[in-house]
């Protein structure tokens, strides 16, 4: 896909006049069930017991972002606490406090009140407080998502405060952002979780690096940071490439398969996801899931050629 094309799909992803046409289409509904698993907890949850007896572990984001109303932000803390309950009663929820946990949430600090005018971040702080404490008592992890790179340097330091209290937090670091390699290297030490993934949002090249060749090096420094750091490397791609050379740089860290992860995303490369778990590795599969689906499609598309093709494909035969 072309750079032109990316930028423009990313840019949709925040146009609040393509959102509301986009949305109102039938056939739009049925191609983002692809890649979004429901709108309602039932249909997560379902579809969460589907992917743990196929051997996988997931991740559930209840989707929104970019936050400016308070209540708003407290409804967001208030469904993952449901989500929280629901997931906390499977079978798969009885782990030790030590051992990898096969459930997760997954949030998003500007979705709790990150982007307030007002105290924002220590808005966005104790909500996702009271999320990891939930979480904690029902035997679930949960790693907080990346964003723009704007907000950072907040993330990291509400990510750094809360492991007080949560040592088990993950994190994302997204490669293209030429920070990364470094803050690597800061947040790799023990008992650490930190999900590389290449970079889902249209950054300046004077913070990001913008050439693919230049982000997949990006990506495997930082992966070889944290392959030979203290924490749990979880690889965040869906590129084979990258996926062959991480299997390669784990193996030159002699990890067990239990010390590391392969992550990716629902309804993308499923036949890979199942051929990694069946050959023993931990694959844990990011289920994103409500109404605020339209910005978390938009960067679908971005990424995939195919995904954009897909949609297209339906579109035109939706309004044949």
């Amino acid at each position: 896909m072309s750079a032109l094309l990316r930028s423009a799909l990313l840019a949709a992803a925040r146009s609040a006049q393509l959102e509301r046409a986009v949305t109102r289409l039938p056939v739009s509904r049925d191609v983002v069930s692809r890649f979004v698993a429901g709108t309602t907890t039932d249909q997560v949850v379902s579809t969460a017991e589907t992917l743990l007896r196929s051997g996988r572990f997931i991740s559930i984001d209840y989707l929104g972002e970019d936050t400016t109303d308070l209540t708003q932000a407290q409804a967001t803390v208030e469904q993952y606490r449901v989500l929280i309950a629901a997931l906390g009663r499977l079978p798969q929820a009885e782990t030790t406090s030590g051992a990898v946990r096969p459930l997760e949430v997954s949030v998003k600090l500007s979705a709790l009140g990150q982007a307030l005018p007002r105290d924002g971040h220590a808005v966005a702080r104790e909500h996702a407080h009271q999320i990891c404490a939930a979480a904690e008592a029902a035997g679930l992890w949960v790693t907080v998502d990346a964003e723009d790179h704007t907000t950072t340097d907040s993330t990291l330091a509400i990510v750094r405060e809360l492991r007080a209290d949560f040592p088990w937090l993950g994190t994302v670091l997204q490669a293209y952002l030429r920070r990364t390699e470094e803050d690597c290297r800061a947040l790799a030490g023990p008992q650490s979780r930190i999900r590389l993934c290449k970079g889902a949002y249209d950054e300046p090249e004077s913070v990001a690096f913008r050439d693919r060749a230049e982000v997949d090096a990006s990506y495997l420094r930082c992966l070889g940071v944290l392959a030979a750091g203290q924490g749990y490397p979880m690889i965040a791609s869906h590129d084979p490439a990258i996926i062959a050379a991480a299997g390669a740089a784990v193996a030159a860290a002699r990890r067990k398969c239990e010390e590391y992860e392969y992550q990716m995303l629902y309804g993308i490369r499923d036949d890979e996801q199942q051929r990694l778990a069946a050959e023993g590795n931990h694959v844990r599969v990011y289920i994103p899931y409500g109404d605020q689906w339209y910005g978390y499609f938009m960067r679908r598309l971005a990424e995939r050629p195919a995904n954009l093709a897909f949609f297209l494909r339906a579109l035109a035969g939706g309004r044949g």
